[in-house]
């Protein structure tokens, strides 16, 4: 008789268990990635570090693979003739842009040339997994209709380098197709953008949840904050800098301790200290 293999396999729980046991410290800025989010209260709890998401060990690798699959495209890129800046793979880091007020975002390269349909013209360059569903919805409606924060990244990125086009590239997971998209920039959808990232990180008082918010509507229900935010769940309890009443968020980037009356480092931003008070606006929404 065959013995049946568990289904529950010791050596994949393993591998899991050890990317949870190095999870990634939250962002210090608020990201480019996040900025076309659908909720201003999402992001500023985000920013603030208020029940950081945690992520189970697939997650984990979902993300590495995505992070792998960059390395993968550019290769591909450089093979047909397109001349490839700015890249982790050559750098050991991706190029910073910078908006102040705690904004800022990395990008995952920048085409100087090359690019088949526009040889001259410069490009930033955006790279995405998909899996096969939202893949088949990309190909068929464009990256601003179905993916808007992915859209609203490059038109950021576009803004901050001083380059009017980007080439967003996706990899559908389940067949390895590929998507080419170029994107002309909108300065105005842009600006906006980051106008609102400096409204929302420097904002004292929690944001109203967006339009069409409530307890039953899918969006809110996926969203990390959704027990938090209606009145479901309390705050997480260790103590940090940014969820502490008595800290604010400067417009030069840094972070300022009205008790201490001192500009807080980032390492103590995430330690708290034994004066940690839980800022008023968040205790609110616990008591809702």
């Amino acid at each position: 008789m065959q013995m049946q293999i568990p289904i529950t396999n010791p050596i994949v729980t393993a591998i899991d268990a050890a990317h949870e046991a190095r999870p990634e410290a939250p962002r210090a800025h608020l990201g480019a990635s996040l900025l076309g989010h659908h909720c201003d209260r999402y992001l500023w709890l985000s920013f603030r570090w208020v029940n950081p998401e945690k992520f189970s060990g697939r997650m984990l690798r979902l993300f590495r693979r995505g992070q792998l699959e960059e390395a993968t495209v550019i290769s591909d890129l450089r093979a047909i003739g397109c001349n490839i800046t700015a890249t982790e793979l050559d750098t050991g880091h991706q190029q910073r842009v910078d908006f102040g007020c705690h904004v800022s975002g990395s990008v995952d390269g920048v085409i100087n040339g090359g690019l088949p349909t526009a040889p001259n013209k410069p490009h930033v360059l955006e790279i995405k997994t998909h899996n096969k569903k939202s893949f088949d919805a990309l190909e068929k409606d464009g990256v601003a209709k179905t993916k808007p924060m992915h859209f609203t990244q490059m038109q950021v990125y576009m803004l901050g380098l001083g380059i009017d086009r980007a080439l967003y590239i996706a990899v559908c997971k389940d067949d390895d197709r590929l998507y080419a998209e170029r994107v002309r920039l909108d300065r105005e959808h842009a600006t906006k953008a980051v106008e609102r990232g400096h409204r929302i990180a420097t904002a004292d008082h929690t944001p109203e949840p967006c339009p069409g918010a409530s307890p039953s509507w899918y969006l809110c229900k996926f969203c990390p904050h959704y027990g938090l935010c209606w009145g479901k769940d309390k705050p997480e309890a260790k103590p940090q800098c940014r969820a502490c009443g008595y800290s604010t968020a400067k417009p030069d980037s840094t972070w300022q301790c009205e008790k201490w009356q001192a500009t807080i480092p980032l390492d103590a931003q995430r330690e708290g200290c034994t004066e940690f008070v839980l800022h008023p606006h968040i205790g609110e929404l616990a008591c809702n």
